[in-house]
């Protein structure tokens, strides 16, 4: 079976949501004169309304925000949106600080913005979320692997990672021991696994139970 996933594109791109233009533009040329990708938006309906890139991305976003805030939007999109938010504020202020953080957010950088601050964080930010894509994409080439096996490969499988022998499969599963050979060793082919080792670390991955013996 073909695998659909795909991996994450090489291209970065860093989001930019603050209201001021000149803030905007300062980040923008900042970050491009590095190499980053960067888009930028007013606030954040223009944001949400806007297509994303598949490839790890990152948002500096502005905490106060005519309109909507960056902490209600952060609050409203935590499901949805996963990429990793760095906020930004004139205003020193412990508490929408810790409740940012508390929330997920990666960084909290207080105006004026100090250059190497901001291409430290959004590097830092960059590489999370490119983790955050290749464990994604891992996981869905496993699940689609993990999909082609028929019920039986998968009961046997199940036996296979709780350690049992072919002949407690056999047992276990009421077939022959023959027959449970065949079907461990399509499983394991499927899988893509050359050890039982390797079979056991994506079953964990799945939160595949293992059968006891």
């Amino acid at each position: 079976m073909p695998s659909t996933a795909q991996r994450p594109e090489a291209t970065s791109v860093v989001y930019i949501i603050d209201d001021e233009e000149a803030t905007r533009s300062s980040l923008k040329n900042l970050l491009r004169s590095v190499g980053f990708t960067v888009r930028s938006f007013e606030g954040t309906a223009a944001f949400k309304a806007s297509e994303k890139t598949i490839g790890p991305s990152c948002l500096l976003l502005d905490v106060r925000l005519r309109g909507e805030s960056g902490l209600f939007f952060q609050q409203q999109e935590k499901a949805s949106q996963q990429m990793p938010i760095i906020f930004m504020t004139g205003f020193a202020d412990v508490s929408i600080c810790i409740k940012a953080m508390k929330a997920g957010a990666t960084d909290f950088l207080l105006k004026p913005l100090s250059e190497q601050d901001v291409i430290d964080a959004v590097t830092a930010a960059l590489a999370q979320d490119k983790k955050r894509l290749e464990a994604d994409y891992l996981l869905n080439n496993i699940t689609e692997l993990y999909e082609s096996l028929t019920s039986r490969e998968r009961e046997v499988l199940a036996y296979v990672v709780g350690g049992a022998l072919n002949k407690q499969i056999a047992a276990g599963i009421g077939i022959s021991e023959i027959t449970v050979k065949v079907h461990r060793g399509t499983a394991m082919k499927k899988m893509k696994s050359n050890s039982v080792a390797d079979l056991v670390r994506k079953a964990q991955m799945l939160g595949i139970e293992p059968m006891s013996r």
